[in-house]
C-alpha cells in the first residue's frame, strides 16, 4: 500500500474549498470515516464484470446492534449483506484493492472519497462541513405490509383459528398467516391475466381445510372486486361439510365445495385458473392435465410427495449419488417438478418455479406458477433427458398419450 505524508492543503474550484487529506494509508482513512457519523458510502467504478456494479453501504439497527448493510447491485438484482464494523473495513479495503475505482463517503461532519487509478495509485479527498443533524438509523427489521393486515378482523381467519375477533394473529398461527399472505401475493402478480369483464371460474383441487381457498375468494371478490366462481374439491366428506357451512355463514354465494377426486372430476368446459396445493404424487399430474385440457389461463401448483420418479429413475452416470436413498428422493422430487414445468411450457405456458412458505409438509416448498401465452416450446431436449433417466411421468402420458414429439425443434 502506498504511504502518503500527512498534510492538508486547500484546493479552490471557484465555489468551495476542498481539502486533500493526505493520510498515511487507505486503511487509516477508512478507520476514520467508518464510524457512528457515517450516513452513506458508495463503491462504484467496477473494473471486473463478475463483481457487482455498485455497492451502497448504510448503517442499520439489527436486534439492538448497529451494523452496516451493503446493498450490491448485480444486473437487475440487489443483494443485501450485513457487516460488523471490523468486517466492513476489511470488505471495503479488499474492494478498493480488487476491482473498484471509487469510494464516496457522506458523513455528519465530513464527506470524502478515494479514487484508484489503473496503476493502483490512491487519491484521497476530504471536505469538512458543518455538522449535519443526526440521521435516524433505520431498523433492518421493517414491518412487512401484508395483503391481509393484522388488526383488521377477517371472519374466515377468525373461524379457522388464525386471528382473534379483535384482529390479532395468534402466535401459534403466525406461520399460517404468512403463508396465506404469500399465496395472495402470487395471485396479485397475475391479476392482469384475469378478465374483469366476465365471471372467472377457479377450481382448487385438494382444498383441504381451505385456508387458502377462503383467502383467495375474500381477496379476489371482497378486496379486488372480481366476479369469481370458486370451486373447492377434496376427498374428505367432513372437511367439505365444514367448509360449505362456513362459506354459507359468510354469505360467500360463489364459493362451493364438493367431495371427489381430481382424476374423475367433470362438469366444467372452461376454467380460468386451477389451484392445486399438496395434491399428493400423481394427483398433481391429473390436476395439471385438467388445467391444460381446460386451457386455463393461470395454474398455481404446490406439489408434494413426488414418489413416481423415485421408483423409476436410473442412470449409470448418476449411480454414485443415486445409491443414497435420501439424495435419490430429493433429486427425484426436484426433477419431477422440473419435468412438469417443461411439459407445461410445451403446451404454451410461461412457467416460474418459486419458493413458497409451507407449514403443512416441509418448512419450504416449491410453487409452480404457469401463465398461458400460447407460445409452445419444444420437448426435444426434455425427451432426451427423460429417456436418459428412464423416466415417464404420468403428466407426460396424459399430455402426450402417443409419446412426446421429439422431432420438433426449438
Amino acid at each position: 500500500m502506498q504511504r502518503i505524508l500527512r498534510q492538508r492543503r486547500p484546493f479552490c474550484d471557484g465555489r468551495k474549498k476542498v481539502y486533500f487529506m493526505m493520510i498515511k494509508t487507505v486503511e487509516e482513512f477508512l478507520e476514520e470515516v467508518i464510524s457512528e457519523d457515517l450516513i452513506l458510502a458508495v463503491l462504484s467504478g467496477c473494473r471486473k464484470k463478475e463483481l457487482p456494479s455498485r455497492v451502497r453501504i448504510r448503517p442499520v439497527e439489527l436486534k439492538g446492534e448497529i451494523l452496516y448493510q451493503a446493498s450490491a447491485t448485480q444486473g437487475t438484482k440487489v443483494i443485501h449483506t450485513n457487516y460488523g464494523r471490523d468486517a466492513l473495513l476489511e470488505y471495503m479495503n479488499q474492494c478498493l484493492k480488487g476491482g473498484y475505482s471509487q469510494l464516496q463517503i457522506q458523513g455528519r461532519r465530513m464527506d470524502g472519497s478515494i479514487l484508484v487509478s489503473k496503476k493502483g495509485k490512491h487519491t484521497i479527498k476530504v471536505k469538512q462541513h458543518p455538522e449535519k443533524k443526526a440521521v435516524k438509523i433505520m431498523s433492518h427489521n421493517r414491518v412487512k405490509k401484508y395483503i391481509l393486515p393484522e388488526g383488521r378482523p377477517v371472519p374466515f381467519l377468525i373461524d379457522l383459528g388464525v386471528m382473534s375477533p379483535e384482529g390479532k394473529i395468534h402466535a401459534a398461527s403466525f406461520d399460517k398467516y404468512k403463508q396465506i399472505n404469500r399465496f395472495l401475493e402470487f395471485i396479485e402478480d397475475i391479476l392482469p391475466k384475469l378478465s374483469r369483464e366476465r365471471e372467472i371460474t377457479i377450481v382448487d383441487f385438494g382444498c383441504g381445510k381451505s385456508y387458502l381457498t377462503f383467502a383467495m375468494y375474500y381477496f379476489l371478490r371482497e378486496l379486488r372486486g372480481y366476479d369469481v366462481n370458486i370451486i373447492g374439491l377434496d376427498l374428505k366428506a367432513d372437511v367439505i361439510e365444514n367448509c360449505s357451512r362456513l362459506a354459507e355463514s359468510y354469505g360467500y354465494e360463489k364459493l362451493r365445495f364438493y367431495q371427489g377426486d381430481i382424476a374423475g372430476f367433470e362438469g366444467l368446459e372452461k376454467v380460468d385458473m386451477v389451484v392445486t396445493l399438496h395434491a399428493c404424487d400423481k394427483a398433481t399430474d391429473y390436476a395439471l392435465a385438467k388445467a391444460v385440457q381446460w386451457n386455463a389461463q393461470v395454474i398455481l401448483s404446490v406439489p408434494c410427495c413426488q414418489h413416481e420418479l423415485n421408483g423409476m429413475i436410473k442412470n449409470d452416470l448418476l449411480s454414485p449419488v443415486l445409491k443414497y436413498g435420501i439424495l435419490k428422493e430429493r433429486m427425484s422430487a426436484l426433477l419431477t417438478d422440473g419435468i412438469r414445468a417443461n411439459l407445461l411450457e410445451s403446451k404454451g405456458y410461461s412457467v416460474q418455479i418459486l419458493e413458497f412458505i409451507d407449514m403443512e409438509h416441509t418448512p419450504k416448498n416449491l410453487l409452480i406458477r404457469a401463465v398461458k401465452t400460447g407460445k409452445e416450446k419444444s420437448v426435444k431436449k426434455l425427451g432426451e433427458m427423460t429417456e436418459a433417466l428412464h423416466a415417464e411421468l404420468t403428466l407426460e402420458k396424459l399430455l402426450y398419450p402417443q409419446g412426446m414429439p421429439a422431432e420438433k425443434e426449438v
